[in-house]
């Protein structure tokens, strides 16, 4: 198993929750979501260091979750890019693989971690996802436009892993150029790199919606 890095994008205010905390700091059986998505990569025997970059306005709330001298606490960017860009500079630099997990992330376990690691380990760039099993529709203005094919669509997860040095090589390019990725995934691709994917979780969900938060509240 490769040395890793982890970088945690927690720069975002959550609005979408309908809360005024941020969704990283809400609890979930007794802990802040952000504190339970750390504990699985802090206890991981592998993993050399985890930045964690919060908004700017709550790095010290961010640092009191954390409570481990493993883990750094950055400010976070404008963009979800800028906050892993902010955090990989924070990283080791000696770091073999870097993984990028979403803050509010929590329900992920070790086996989806370390088959993300090996898949990064061997091909450079590797992302967890499922295959989506609804019908998917293009639409316009109220409107269908077309009917996908989808059997070549999956439903992309995180953590994602890239060599150390790949990943840096994605964000310099995708500075120059101006560009805005929806995940590290789509800049490592615009490099011409091939992309791995691994089976996911169907439980390892974003809570991005207070619909979302309640059903993680009603986990055991």
């Amino acid at each position: 198993m490769p040395s890793i890095a982890v970088l945690i994008p927690a720069g975002g205010i959550g609005t979408r929750v309908g809360m005024r905390t941020p969704k990283q700091f809400l609890r979930i059986s007794g802990a802040t979501i952000l504190a339970r998505t750390l504990t699985h990569f802090v206890r991981h025997p592998h993993v050399r260091a985890v930045v964690v970059a919060a908004p700017a306005e709550h790095l010290e709330r961010a640092r009191r979750v954390v409570g481990s001298s493993r883990v750094i606490v950055v400010a976070g960017g404008a963009t979800r890019q800028d906050s892993v860009w902010n955090a990989l500079n924070a990283a080791p630099a000696s770091v073999e693989i870097v993984l990028v997990h979403d803050a509010v992330r929590p329900f992920i376990d070790r086996r989806l971690i370390d088959a993300v690691v090996a898949e990064a380990a061997a091909h450079g760039a590797a992302i967890c996802a499922l295959p989506i099993a609804e019908t998917v529709k293009r639409v316009r203005e109220g409107a269908v436009v077309e009917t996908l094919d989808r059997s070549e669509l999956w439903s992309v997860q995180t953590p994602q892993g890239f060599r150390t040095a790949l990943l840096r090589e994605a964000h310099d390019k995708a500075r120059r150029d101006g560009v805005v990725g929806t995940d590290e995934a789509m800049l490592v691709e615009r490099l011409g790199h091939v992309v791995r994917v691994v089976p996911g979780l169907a439980g390892n969900v974003k809570i991005t919606t207070p619909e979302d938060l309640r059903r993680a509240r009603s986990r055991r």
